[in-house]
């Protein structure tokens, strides 16, 4: 049974994209690749530390991919999505903090620290994502999944301005040191992502079907049984399997670029300065870029919005290839925030209008094992690249390869008929 759609839930369910976005916004796209580079990973070579950062991000979205489906699964069968989300929030949140408290140099412990609270942030957003349809009616998944994406570019956005100001003038907050200043940031992101997590929790209700009270080992045994049966449906709906595997290809351009860019851009000898400057563009761009590309996949399709982000993409890593100035990098940045909040919002809520509603979180389980095994796809292209030619700028062209072909099977995918 779904439950009741209510006004609070919706607004509750926007707000965990406001919560976790800090965590993208400041340390995954900010201050983590500049500070990994240049306070834990003291005294190595550039090229060094731009492998290691690609690694890390390999493993904990191999982690992920591997564990999505089955946290997923469980998740609708106990009714677990609500204490899963806010288990794998905490220690999130915890191991967040934790980042401010590790030593300069030390960069085996801040990837250990990073890996695990991406791993934990980007895991909560399986429970999140799936209760789309708990707050939403079919024909409201696009601009409710778009509204979430916007506020969060906003609230990342309002956060990192405040991060910033922190960094470059320190003194004005009564704070000794930029480093220092960095430090407090991933604290402030911490309490952000606490404080905004707590409305869903209250708030939202999950579906009530066919709750199952099997212990948990012998529901880990029959989730594996039916995630195998899930793999077969999917496989049966040529539909779904076409978008499954051109999103496999898309998102994981989307997310290597979103998660080296700023590495990109120390690399090829930018200021920080610049760099976080790029970074509040892409967030402020974001925003409103969200928001209307809902209203475009309501006159046209999701489809058709999505395919259209992935072509910009495409520009913009072409033109990353060729940059040589700050100019170049925040006409980059622009293209970046036009179409990254538009493809995400929109590949959630088309995924949402394809799948069995009852099933929620086990097929968004395997929506984020594609996001994650893609993700580790994109950032080994790059450390591989980018020892093979020791130049990130012809490294970067590596991504042309997911964005073409996640291009050409979304062309394959037949927009849904949208019930009310």
């Amino acid at each position: 049974m779904k439950p009741k759609i209510s006004q609070k839930s919706v607004v509750s369910w926007i707000l965990y994209d406001c919560a976790n976005s800090v965590f993208y916004t400041t340390v995954m796209a900010g201050f983590f690749p500049i500070f990994f580079k240049k306070y834990w990973s003291l005294g190595a070579d550039e090229n060094l530390s731009t492998q290691r950062l690609g690694w890390i991000l390999a493993i904990s979205g191999f982690a992920l991919a591997v564990l999505s489906p089955l946290l997923g699964v469980i998740s609708d069968k106990k009714k677990y999505k609500k204490i899963l989300l806010g288990s794998f929030m905490l220690v999130g949140v915890l191991l967040t903090l934790a980042l401010a408290y590790i030593p300069e140099g030390q960069w085996y412990g801040a990837a250990v620290v990073y890996g695990l609270a991406l791993f934990f942030c980007t895991a909560s957003t399986i429970f999140y994502d799936s209760l789309l349809v708990s707050v939403a009616k079919p024909k409201d998944y696009d601009m409710v999944s778009s509204l979430g994406y916007a506020f969060g570019y906003l609230a990342g956005g309002v956060l990192f301005a405040v991060n910033v100001m922190m960094y470059l003038k320190p003194e004005i907050f009564g704070i000794e040191t930029p480093v220092a200043a960095v430090l407090l940031s991933f604290v402030t992101v911490a309490v952000w992502w606490f404080l905004f997590s707590i409305p869903i929790l209250l708030f939202v209700d999950e579906p009530t079907h066919e709750l199952s009270n099997e212990k948990i080992s012998l529901l880990i045994k029959h989730s594996i049984s039916q995630l195998h049966q899930t793999a077969i449906r999917i496989f049966e709906n040529k539909n779904l399997f076409y978008f499954l595997l051109a999103y496999w290809f898309y998102i994981d351009g989307v997310s290597t670029v979103m998660a080296m860019a700023v590495d990109f851009g120390v690399a090829i000898n930018l200021e920080s300065a610049s760099l976080i400057k790029a970074l509040l563009l892409v967030q402020f761009v974001g925003f409103p870029s969200a928001y209307f590309a809902g209203k475009l996949a309501g006159k046209y399709s999701s489809r058709e919005v999505i395919l259209t982000s992935i072509f910009i993409y495409i520009l913009a890593v072409i033109g990353a290839s060729q940059m040589k100035t700050e100019i170049h990098f925040y006409i980059m940045a622009a293209c970046i925030g036009l179409a990254q909040g538009s493809i995400q919002a929109l590949s959630r809520s088309l995924f949402a209008q394809l799948i069995p509603a009852d099933n929620a979180g086990e097929y968004f389980g395997f929506f984020n094992l594609l996001g994650k095994f893609a993700s580790v796809l994109g950032p080994i292209l790059m450390a591989v690249s980018t020892i093979l030619f020791s130049n990130a700028q012809y490294a970067i062209l590596s991504l042309l390869i997911l964005f073409v072909i996640g291009f050409y099977y979304l062309l394959k995918v037949k927009s849904p008929q949208v019930s009310i």
